[in-house]
């Protein structure tokens, strides 16, 4: 039993995230109240939400928003409709958005939320009331001057559209900066589609640079076949000439040492549910796809796939990771010993909360700009980050990851100090 307690602690992303934090604290020598204030949310609200439900019954779902820190400005980060949400996934999330915020420095603080159901097995009219309900329940603590959702893992910019709508209606007047990830119709931003995985694709590019390996015909097997996973594939493909020999999603995988065309996997998986079974493609299980031989693996579903067990057996030359969480400090070490060169997740995946503030910039403001403007601008963050963490990294003997919190902690702590708050 006590074994099984301290596994789920060692796998608790709340604590994981506190674990990475206590490094770096350690590493730019904190001062010790400003660690202590860094290692907790600011504010942590939990909301019961009541929704009639199509059979007629009222069923009442639990929320969660978490303002992790806002010295850099309001808070921002995504909304999560999962059936195994949890506080401390959120409170771990909001925590990332933080330092993801400060490392791609942009003038926001970090946040997250989530509410606990299954949106699989709920009507299209449920999820209206849920999203509405949600918002009715976090409205005294969110506003384009304090705090902005987005969407995230199973919501959508229609959902940010009735979320939008329903704080306009609270507020009396059209509130479109208050969500971001919104349809284009309603103030949305070009280029926020495929913002997660391109902003990702310019950190592989930087990598691919300074470790002189050739885009053109290099191997990726990208882990999670979602809306970053997809894109991250249709880009690398189709702009940087790489060859993807493996995808996989929640049921399994696929792998073709030849080279997977991605118009004919989406289409299979649009159909059949999964890219499992893709003719042509031998079916492999997420495990196998994390340890085959690659130049670029490109992780893109949950939390924790890359632990100290299996950390030993990546084999690829960049981990360039668009899903939050996917690698354990453990497996870190691992890694670094190895000569795995990590892009971590907050830098790597920051491209969607650059196009949101993008987005939100563009709503304050009442100008909108072109697809073409958005990547140029997002090209520019993204490699400025790219550079200050690998910089960091270089200067300090460390590992992407802790370079990376470095620059965002000190960024943070610089803020939280300037203030006069510790």
């Amino acid at each position: 039993m006590a074994e099984v307690e301290k596994m789920a602690e060692e796998l608790n992303p709340f604590k994981i995230a506190q674990k990475q934090l206590d490094m770096c604290a350690e590493k730019l020598k904190l001062e010790p109240a400003v660690h202590q204030f860094l290692r907790e949310p600011m504010r942590t609200l939990i909301v019961s939400i009541p929704v009639k439900m199509d059979n007629g019954e009222t069923k009442v779902f639990t929320g969660f928003r978490v303002q992790y820190n806002d010295a850099r400005g309001p808070t921002k980060g995504g909304i999560r409709f999962h059936p195994e949400e949890t506080l401390d996934t959120v409170k771990a999330l909001a925590a990332w958005m933080t330092w993801k915020c400060a490392v791609v420095n942009i003038p926001y603080g970090g946040g997250k939320g989530g509410v606990i159901c299954d949106p699989k097995k709920m009507s299209k009219r449920e999820l209206e009331q849920l999203s509405r309900g949600y918002v009715r329940a976090i409205a005294q603590i969110i506003g384009d001057e304090k705090d902005i959702p987005a969407p995230d893992v199973y919501t959508t910019p229609e959902i940010m559209a009735w979320m939008t709508d329903e704080f306009s209606k609270i507020k009396q007047y059209n509130v479109p900066g208050v969500f971001t990830g919104k349809p284009l119709i309603i103030g949305g931003s070009a280029g926020r589609g495929d913002a997660t995985a391109r902003g990702g694709t310019y950190c592989i590019r930087e990598a691919a640079k300074v470790l002189k390996l050739n885009l053109k015909g290099a191997t990726v097997a990208i882990q999670g076949f979602g809306n970053a996973g997809q894109f991250a594939a249709k880009i690398l493909s189709e702009e940087y000439g790489c060859k993807i020999i493996a995808v996989s999603d929640s049921k399994g995988g696929i792998y073709s040492e030849k080279g997977l065309e991605f118009s004919k996997v989406l289409e299979h998986k649009e159909k059949t549910g999964s890219v499992m079974d893709f003719k042509g493609a031998k079916n492999i299980t997420n495990q196998e796809l994390l340890e085959m031989e690659c130049d670029i693996l490109v992780p893109a579903a949950l939390e924790n796939q890359i632990t100290a067990k299996n950390a030993g057996k990546i084999k690829a030359k960049i981990v360039a990771e668009l899903a939050n969480g996917p690698t354990t400090p453990e497996a870190d070490e691992i890694l670094y010993k190895n000569k795995v060169f990590v892009i971590p997740d907050f830098l790597c995946n920051a491209g969607g909360v650059t196009v949101s503030y993008f987005e939100w910039v563009q709503n304050i403001n009442g100008y909108y700009w072109t697809e073409k403007e958005v990547h140029e601008k997002l090209d520019r963050i993204m490699t400025e980050a790219f550079y200050s963490v690998y910089e960091m990294s270089q200067k300090e003997k460390v590992h992407m990851r802790l370079a990376a919190y470095m620059v965002a902690v000190k960024r943070v702590a610089d803020a939280v100090k300037t203030r006069g708050w510790v």
